[in-house]
């Protein structure tokens, strides 16, 4: 066997071994929230804990630990932040793909790298001291720190993603079907509308799922802004807490062995499907767009 031969086969099984590394990894991960969080079950129903409204793990009396208000308000936070991102993550995609002028699209995706790697932190600091008091003043509310708080800035946080991908999957719409449309008498911006963005339909889908995981999984913004408060919300402008919130603030200070311990375990594999079925969705729309490009 040739050196050329063996080096083919070390890069080969180096790649294969990282895979199996990666996939043993996420399995240990799993394995390890779900053992524990089995546990859970011994002292808290089923249903108490996927249904119950209330989570008081260190309550005086008989403590409560359903996860279904934290669930809602993550699923609230994480739907506000996609209403605010999506149309303008895709008209920013559109407009950076078809419209600006190579010196225009490269000063905005500079902005949008920087945007991407500033710490959440950072955005979380700017919603108590900025976008918190802006709305608490706006809608008279005695506090800012809410749900809409929180999409605000997942909302700001899910652009770079959104738009990145989107910008893509625009730029890879054949230019046939732009020259077909011109040749009917449409003009740039119908054409736009029309023909190129719903051309590139699967991959900006693929960009809206990525930009879901992205605010799902989402931690120290939320933990900042939004309140905190562990009550069943009824509106944008209630204080919620996250899932990610809430496994933050309490494993830290929970006794090791107790059911409060084991609830977090619970809670946070509840996440860990949430965040899988979100990516996997993404991965079966991506996969059908990769089969639409052949």
């Amino acid at each position: 066997m040739n050196l050329k031969r063996i080096k083919e086969k070390a890069i080969y099984y180096f790649f294969f071994l990282t895979g199996i590394l990666a996939v043993i990894i996420l399995l240990g991960i799993f394995l390890m929230l779900l053992l524990n969080g089995l546990q859970t079950f011994r002292d808290v129903r089923f249903s108490d804990f996927f249904f119950g409204t209330v989570w008081n793990p260190s309550a005086y009396g008989e403590s409560s630990y359903g996860i279904l208000s934290m669930i809602v308000s993550t699923f609230m936070v994480t739907l506000g932040a996609m209403i605010i991102a999506v149309p303008l993550g895709i008209g920013a995609a559109a407009y950076i793909a078809e419209i600006a002028s190579q010196r225009t699209r490269d000063i905005l995706k500079t902005i949008m790298g920087i945007l991407a790697g500033i710490p959440s932190v950072v955005i979380g600091f700017i919603g108590i001291v900025l976008v918190g008091p802006f709305i608490a003043r706006v809608f008279g509310l005695s506090s800012g720190l809410n749900a809409l708080n929180g999409s605000i800035l997942l909302a700001v946080m899910s652009l770079p993603t959104i738009i990145s991908v989107s910008e893509d999957a625009i730029r890879e719409v054949p230019k046939e079907y732009k020259e077909a449309s011109y040749a009917l008498g449409a003009n740039r911006w119908m054409t736009l509308i029309k023909v190129t963005i719903p051309a590139a339909y699967s991959g900006i889908i693929v960009s809206i799922m990525l930009g879901i995981g992205r605010a799902i999984g989402e931690t120290m913004t939320v933990l900042m802004a939004t309140g905190n408060a562990s009550a069943m919300p009824h509106s944008f402008f209630d204080s919620v807490r996250t899932i990610t919130a809430t496994i933050a603030i309490e494993m830290g200070e929970v006794p090791y062995g107790t059911t409060h311990y084991y609830a977090l375990f619970a809670v946070g594999a509840t996440l860990f499907l949430i965040s899988l079925g979100v990516n996997l969705i993404a991965e079966i729309v991506t996969s059908k767009y990769r089969g639409a490009k052949v």
